[in-house]
């Protein structure tokens, strides 16, 4: 094996230039699709991110049902000290109790539909970006205030503004009717237009108050602090509310499953675009096997007039292709993590994106993902595409004749 590896290694430098273009071409390859998959695995990390920060958080504890049938009655006793017991679980500040209604809004010109959610106001700027897209006023100052914060395109609808005050219509929990008057005092932009123009905060205690809930809430909002921390933090909710409790932990796939889909469309897509960059890599170098072949032909008909067997040629052909493969892969993926890293650490944004991002409350740049599966998948690829590339030139050798092969020009 030895042997086959110094002549694989002598044969591969016969024709430098031609090796080196192999080689580059090789890297190329690979450098993209590390740089790309690892924008790519970011940018989801960074959607997935802005979307469960704006309102569903990686994690909700919630009454079993309530994510499929949202009742006022299908509640959770003593949500605030859940959300208390939770912090001290998971170790984590970012937890937070809300409750959810429905109710008529009423402004003195229009009414709408709106969800009602109360809110603690010390621990919901540390779950969710809408308290940091305030652009009129302030957000809620205390869990027992009388005020509410609205969406940007419901307060246009009802043409109202900072000071203005709402009529709140709805039902409460034990089926009795609940009424107030409240003002605003804040108008938030979350960049959803939907969600601006149907949402309306208040304080958790007046929510609890108004809609005749006691001590009872809808949900325990959790904020892990990143994807990678999420499955320990949600083993340790698990653990805490143990195997029979009424309540049930979701994660964001649960929460927001349309983004799941989003995310494997795109996956999709994205793959074509890449199995097609790894054919054309494939067929050049193919290209290039097969002239190296060719061009042996006379050589390899005297090998096998001293009697080395066409299946000892291929192998070392073979040999060449997956040392010259492995060099180029090696190359790029040195490069590819390279800049990944610089990536990495300074982020990678478009012009706009930073004026964008903070006016929504958002990250400015996109990080590359810096996992196992981004600098492995693309190289295996290229790797395995190129292994392939020359199992047909070192299959050519076992139809050559010792005789014709010495004629051969």
């Amino acid at each position: 094996m030895d042997l086959l590896l110094r002549m694989a290694w002598r044969n591969i430098w016969r024709h430098s230039r031609r090796s080196v273009l192999t080689l580059l071409a090789i890297a190329f390859g690979v450098v993209l699709l590390v740089f790309n998959i690892g924008i790519q695995q970011g940018s989801y990390d960074v959607m997935i991110d802005n979307t469960v920060r704006m309102f569903a958080g990686h994690i909700q504890v919630q009454r079993k049902g309530y994510l499929d049938t949202p009742r006022i009655r299908t509640s959770i006793p003593n949500v605030s000290k859940l959300a208390a017991d939770l912090r001290k679980t998971t170790g984590l500040e970012t937890v937070s109790a809300r409750a959810t209604g429905f109710a008529l809004v009423s402004s003195r010109s229009r009414s709408y539909g709106v969800i009602i959610t109360g809110v603690d106001p010390k621990y919901e700027p540390m779950v969710s970006s809408i308290p940091g897209t305030v652009r009129q006023g302030r957000y809620l100052s205390s869990p027992t205030a009388n005020e509410a914060v609205v969406g940007s395109s419901l307060a246009k609808n009802l043409k109202i503004k900072i000071g203005d005050e709402l009529t709140l219509l709805g039902s409460g929990r034990d089926g009795s009717v609940a009424a107030t008057v409240i003002p605003v005092v804040g108008i938030f932009n979350s960049g959803s237009t939907d969600f601006d123009r149907h949402m309306v905060h208040l304080p958790l205690q007046t929510f609890q108050e108004l809609f005749t809930m006691g001590d009872h809430g809808h949900a325990v909002v959790i904020l892990s602090k990143n994807l990678e921390q999420l499955p320990d933090t949600m083993a340790k909710v698990k653990n805490y509310l143990g195997q029979d409790s009424k309540l049930v932990a979701l994660d964001w796939e649960q929460l927001l499953p349309g983004i799941k889909e989003l995310i494997e469309l795109d996956i999709a897509a994205s793959w074509f675009i890449y199995i097609t960059l790894v054919v054309i890599i494939t067929f050049s170098i193919l290209n290039t096997f097969l002239m190296s072949v060719l061009e042996r032909t006379r050589e390899f008909g005297i090998m096998m007039a001293l009697g080395a067997a066409p299946f000892r040629i291929g192998i070392l052909v073979m040999l060449e292709a997956f040392v010259m493969s492995l060099l180029g892969v090696g190359i790029g993926l040195l490069l590819g993590a390279a800049i990944n890293y610089y990536f990495y650490v300074y982020g990678f944004s478009v012009p706009g994106m930073e004026e964008f991002a903070k006016q929504f409350n958002m990250p400015d740049s996109i990080r590359p993902q810096m996992s196992f599966f981004v600098f492995s998948i693309g190289p295996s690829v290229v790797l395995g595409a190129t292994m392939i590339a020359a199992l047909y030139p070192a299959l050519r050798i076992r139809l050559l004749k010792p005789v014709d092969a010495m004629h051969a020009v």
